[in-house]
């Protein structure tokens, strides 16, 4: 059977929500495990919130033999603030305002070493494909598919963050053209380096 990609839907949650957490589960971890909520409670209900950057509509999904085998999204630095205040109100919603300011504290650090993408340029991220399935050429799939709908939207430039501690990721991004154009160096507990990286369409 052929592999499909789609927008992700709702009924996607119990699939797609643990491949987007595969694709960096210690900064997950870092930002929103807390206060008895784990990381892939928040972007459970986040996802079925639908808005902002952990939103069902953000996501496509990889459907092989009917189940979900792939995820990831690709967007631009036009929506940071949106997603800002989406991400703002999931995270006040989800653990209350106590406990939410420590969640945003944390939200923060981690943006200094994964940063929001500049407003021109075309972001992939949250890049999961199910365990069973790595090796089969699924994630080359998912990332030449989200390149293509950033051409074709326009773009000129596509960037992603990976982890120094993640070579094969990174060598499948190499394959797919990108480039390593700057380290940003962690100081943070159980986070790596994270490489960014660009290619041009």
């Amino acid at each position: 059977m052929p592999l499909k990609f789609r927008p992700a839907e709702p009924r996607d949650a119990e699939l797609a929500v643990p491949l987007i957490y595969s694709s960096g589960p210690a900064a997950f971890d870092y930002a929103f495990k807390r206060a008895g909520l784990s990381a892939e409670g928040f972007l459970h209900a986040a996802f079925l919130d639908g808005a902002g950057m952990f939103g069902y509509p953000r996501h496509w999904v990889g459907e092989f033999g009917g189940k979900v085998v792939a995820a990831g999204t690709g967007y631009s630095g036009e929506v940071n603030f949106r997603n800002m205040l989406s991400a703002s109100r999931q995270i006040f919603l989800c653990y209350g305002p106590v406990s939410a300011v420590p969640v945003m504290i944390n939200g923060l650090r981690l943006e200094q070493i994964i940063q929001p993408p500049p407003k021109q340029t075309y972001y992939l991220a949250h890049l999961g494909v199910a365990e069973g399935m790595r090796g089969e050429g699924i994630g080359t799939r998912l990332v030449e598919h989200l390149l293509k709908l950033g051409k074709a939207a326009g773009f000129q430039l596509a960037a992603l963050d990976v982890a120094a501690s993640n070579p094969q990721a990174q060598a499948l991004y190499e394959r797919l053209g990108f480039c390593v154009v700057d380290e940003r160096v962690s100081a943070l507990p159980g986070i790596a380096n994270h490489r960014y990286m660009t290619r041009a369409f």
